[in-house]
């Protein structure tokens, strides 16, 4: 998993994510989480409040194949804000991007719902597509889950989406402070060398030495040290040693 994967699923461990997806749900009835950009799972599997029409297609390849196509184009769409795309059977979903700075790491997502009022004619169509897919869903299972399909307003999927857009500027700030936070937190190698070199600065110090005191390769080392301290090895050694000797220095003066 990626960097951007992983911020994602702190994001979605999050207390602050739990009660809003939990709110959402059950103000909305609609299920809503949280994605990455790239995925190869549908995003409301599992999750509360899943249309059943919805499961049902998940249930043979073609038909899922399909939904999986649509998901891509969505999340096309919502790279640099909402988006909204229909699917073939006439349910729509809502995605808006979740930024890292101008980067966008995964999408708030919301939906399958229809916008107009489910009938037997639009079932008949929605049969048709699926059969077009070399799957047959006329069966009453099928029919009572399409019926059973949240019908929406615009103006209500508009709410929605703006309580989205709203809650995803939040995400982001959430996930520009992790990533601030995480950076800020050192490396328990770094940490162990700085005591390591405090504890044996007077000694003649070698890089080899101290990468086996914290038990590293010299080369993992290095480039560790490197990074987390802004400075080698050998510019940090002399610099302790200039910081002691100023210490015991003014320690000595009257």
């Amino acid at each position: 998993m990626n960097a951007n994967g992983q911020l994602l699923e702190t994001l979605a461990r999050s207390e602050m994510f739990q009660n809003y997806e939990r709110a959402s749900t059950e103000a909305t009835g609609l299920p809503m989480t949280l994605r990455p950009v790239e995925s190869w799972q549908l995003p409301f599997h599992g999750k509360r409040k899943e249309n059943s029409w919805c499961m049902l297609m998940t249930e043979k390849s073609r038909t899922c194949a399909a939904c999986l196509q649509m998901q891509e184009r969505l999340s096309r769409g919502a790279m640099n804000g909402p988006a909204t795309l229909t699917c073939a059977y006439g349910l729509c979903e809502t995605a808006v991007p979740v930024k890292l700075g101008a980067q966008t790491i995964g999408f708030l997502q919301t939906g399958q719902v229809m916008r107009q009022q489910t009938t037997g004619a639009s079932f008949q169509l929605a049969v048709g597509t699926a059969r077009d897919l070399g799957v047959d869903i006329d069966s009453p299972k099928a029919r009572k889950a399409y019926f059973a399909t949240p019908v929406v307003s615009q103006k209500k999927l508009d709410s929605v989406t703006s309580l989205l857009s709203i809650f995803a500027d939040h995400l982001s700030m959430k996930s520009n402070q992790i990533v601030v936070q995480t950076a800020n937190v050192e490396s328990p190698v770094i940490t162990k060398a700085r005591q390591f070199i405090r504890e044996h600065y007077t000694q003649d110090l070698s890089l080899g030495q101290v990468a086996a005191g914290v038990r590293t390769s010299i080369y993992y080392f290095c480039k560790l040290f490197r990074k987390g301290t802004g400075t080698t090895f050998t510019e940090f050694v002399s610099r302790t040693r200039v910081e002691k000797a100023k210490h015991l220095l003014l320690k000595t003066i009257p």
